[in-house]
Formats: structure tokens, C-alpha cells, sequence
């Protein structure tokens, strides 16, 4: 009984003009009309067609446009996106792992941008909490799990990497902010991990699922439906992570290569307590990590 007043409620222009017609065509044909009569119900049958193939037309020019609102791509694709999302855009949400690639590419693509424009730019980051040992663990088992192999930075993916990864993220933010004086960044760190990297420009949100070349990435323009859910999404999940005092580190100046005592100092101001067990090599590998990133994809 439901799906009958539904397809009723549907399709109830259509139907009067079937029933309409019928009725006058055999009212006509036992001449109980006046041909008047006839040929106004015959215009009333025409506009109720008339509207009802109006109404169809702008539903399916609207399923068109919802369809065309989300875009898959494929392989290189991506990274050309991505490329295009970092050209004037005032803002970069991210969320996802250790925030790699955020450190390799998009940082500095996005600041060199915006000194060449001299306007500001925010980045709000959202990564694994490099002092939970257990996520961590889950995080690299994960991503193991998936890609066995040294990936294309030439390294597995370990506990003890994906801790390195977040600290240098953490690092390469106060560098950077430190260096241009109209970049805001803030951090936040996360105790759940995502499988999904998220990357939402002044333009488009880019959805990429990590280490599987073989699944596409989704792309939201701003003027279409979903950039803005995705966007109070992203806005709402960073509310709930630990986020980092990074204004702590105003009076501590790095220095281009940033000493290890720096570093360390950097990382207690922030209250990210390095694990007891970390040498002063190992802190320099995080410093190299933050400065000298390696693309991995």
C-alpha cells in the first residue's frame, strides 16, 4: 500500500492527463461533447504533459549534477590534483597518519605559494599521537599488513618509524611557522587511526585511501554538494584530538638545521615527551625527517 501512494505521489500529473484524456476521448467519441469542450480538455491534457516533462527534465538534470559532484581519480591523476588543490588556496585541512607526504610535499608547496602571493595561509593537521606506542603499533601493522615491502621512501613501516614520522610532522610545522610570519598551523593528535587521507583545499577535498595504488581517489568540489560536510567533518573530528601548544615554541628559535638539543628542548616545551630510550642519533633522525622528507608517493 506504501509503494502505491508513493508512486501515486510521483506520478499523479501524468496520471490525471491519462485519466483526463480518456475520459474526454470517450465522452467525444459518444458525441456527448461540444467540440469546444474537446479541444480545451485536449490543451489542459497538452499542459499537464508539458509540465510533467518539464518536472522529469530538471530531476534528471539535478541527479546529473549530484552524480558529476564526486570524482574519481585514477594513478597519476592524483598527485596532478592535488597539485592543482595547492594554486591559491588560502587553507589546508589534513587528516590522516603520520602526515609523510603533508611534510614532503604540501607544506612547503603551500607556503612557497603563499610568500610568492604575500597573503596569509592556515593549515590545520590532524595525525597519530606519536606518544602512544600502542597506536603506533596498530598504525605500522596496518600499513604492513598491506604493503609488506620498504615502500618508496625505502623503509618499512615499523612502530618506531611511525613515531618518528608524527615527531618530525610536529617539527617541520614550528620550522616553517617560525619562517613565515603569515602561516598559521595547528596540530592535533589523534588516539584513533583513519585508513583514509584526507585533504581538503580553498577549493576541493581530495579522499585518498593509503597505501593501495589500485583504489581511487574521491575529489568534492567547493560548489557541490559534500565539500561542506566534508569540511565540518574534518572541523569536528580536530575538536576532539589533543592538540598541540605550538605557540609554546615562540621563544625557542630553530636554527636551518636544527641541533638536537633543539629539538629536544622543542619537543618538552610542547609537552611530547620522547620515548627514554631515544639517542641523540635518533632525535637527529627525526630532524632529518622533518627537513630533508622523502615523497613516498
Amino acid at each position: 500500500m506504501g509503494r502505491v501512494l508513493i508512486w501515486l505521489r510521483n506520478n499523479v500529473d501524468g496520471l490525471v492527463a491519462l485519466v483526463l484524456a480518456v475520459v474526454v476521448g470517450a465522452l467525444a467519441v459518444l458525441d456527448l461533447l461540444q467540440p469546444d469542450t474537446v479541444n480545451a480538455a485536449t490543451l489542459l491534457v497538452l499542459g499537464l504533459l508539458a509540465g510533467t516533462l518539464l518536472r522529469d527534465r530538471h530531476l534528471s538534470a539535478k541527479a546529473l549534477r549530484d552524480a558529476s559532484s564526486v570524482q574519481l581519480l585514477y594513478g597519476p591523476e592524483i598527485g596532478h590534483a592535488h597539485t592543482l588543490a595547492r594554486r591559491g588556496t588560502e587553507q589546508w585541512i589534513f587528516k590522516g597518519g603520520t602526515g609523510t607526504y603533508i611534510r614532503a610535499v604540501t607544506l612547503p608547496s603551500c607556503v612557497e605559494n603563499a610568500r610568492r602571493e604575500q597573503r596569509p595561509l592556515r593549515m590545520q593537521m590532524e595525525i597519530l599521537d606519536p606518544t602512544n606506542e600502542q597506536l603506533c603499533k596498530t598504525y605500522a601493522q596496518f600499513r604492513t599488513s598491506l604493503v609488506p615491502e620498504a615502500d618508496r621512501t625505502g623503509e618499512q613501516w615499523t612502530t618506531d618509524r611511525t613515531r618518528k614520522e608524527s615527531y618530525a610532522t610536529v617539527l617541520a610545522a614550528c620550522w616553517f611557522r617560525q619562517r613565515f610570519t603569515f602561516l598559521t598551523i595547528d596540530i592535533g593528535l589523534s588516539s584513533v587511526m583513519t585508513t583514509f587521507r584526507w585533504d581538503l583545499s580553498s577549493s576541493v577535498v581530495i579522499v585518498t585511501t593509503q597505501d593501495n595504488p589500485n583504489t581511487p581517489a574521491l575529489m568534492f568540489e567547493k560548489d557541490k554538494p559534500y565539500y561542506r560536510d566534508l569540511n565540518r567533518e574534518l572541523v569536528a573530528s580536530f575538536k576532539q584530538t589533543r592538540q598541540v601548544p605550538l605557540s609554546r615554541s615562540e621563544d625557542l628559535t630553530l636554527s636551518d638545521e636544527p641541533t638536537v638539543e633543539q629539538a629536544r628542548d622543542l619537543f618538552d616545551r610542547l609537552d611530547l615527551e620522547l620515548p627514554a630510550a631515544y639517542t641523540d642519533r635518533e632525535v637527529a633522525d627525526i630532524v632529518r625527517r622533518a627537513l630533508q622528507p622523502r615523497n613516498p608517493y
